[in-house]
């Protein structure tokens, strides 16, 4: 704690502010309480990045007030699995920002975030894959990386896939998204030097179990350089990828 609580004084030292801007920022170290939720404001410092809002199953006045405590703190927001729905009930009382309606995130920028050293690769086996694979793009983007998108190009027409190969060969990390059976990362790692990081997801028929047989397809990947995330999690993915083309 102790060492953390330095990094703090030296970060505030180094953007030259006064002692009250810094006793605020101070405030509510290392956490702030809610009641209903403990705000990490710390994390940033810990992780390199602030904590991001897990939306699903939270009531729309609990978003709004963690998120306006992390905006508060001048941190960057992202606000992941938030239906249209509940954004429509929160968009008045939090209007800096853009909602992405097909990954069901929201995004608002409070100061320009480190840059990735390469470009991210999002690859979506199907058209119904895309929600998914959009999670994962926009966390990267949030992140501060460079990102490339290729759509539609499972393993049901491979020559899709292979008009990208240039484009996709310069990729840093390979983020690959796939239902069904999830044979495309597999294919993906076995062209491609970069990581990939495979996502399954809950799209196909009775027998995909939800995603379960795309899940046990990935972790059963054959060639080298596969990690897998779980099932629809496009964040987990992102965020991973974040990591690696950061290093």
């Amino acid at each position: 704690m102790r060492v953390l609580l330095e990094e703090i004084l030296e970060k505030l030292y180094q953007q030259k502010i006064t002692p009250p801007q810094a006793l605020r920022q101070l405030e509510d170290f290392p956490y702030q309480e809610l009641s209903f939720a403990k705000v990490d404001h710390a994390r940033e410092l810990r992780k390199g990045t602030p904590e991001i809002i897990f939306g699903q199953g939270k009531k729309p006045e609990q978003l709004v007030s963690i998120a306006r405590a992390i905006l508060k703190k001048k941190n960057n927001l992202l606000i992941t699995r938030l239906s249209p729905e509940i954004y429509k009930k929160i968009k008045k009382k939090l209007p800096a920002g853009k909602y992405h309606e097909i990954a069901g995130c929201f995004t608002t920028f409070k100061v320009k975030p480190p840059a990735g050293k390469g470009t991210i690769e999002v690859l979506s086996a199907g058209t119904s894959d895309i929600p998914v694979a959009e999670e994962a793009a926009i966390t990267c983007e949030f992140l501060g990386n460079k990102v490339e998108r290729v759509y539609d190009v499972g393993v049901a027409g491979l020559h899709r896939l292979l008009n990208h190969y240039q484009q996709l060969k310069k990729a840093r990390v390979l983020i690959v998204v796939a239902g069904m059976e999830g044979a495309l990362p597999s294919v993906v790692a076995g062209l491609f030097q970069a990581p990939v990081i495979a996502v399954p997801t809950s799209v196909g028929y009775g027998a995909n179990f939800g995603g379960l047989s795309a899940l046990l397809a990935m972790l059963n990947a054959c060639p080298g350089g596969v990690a897998v995330v779980n099932i629809d999690n496009g964040f987990g993915a992102g965020y991973l990828a974040s990591l690696i083309n950061h290093l």
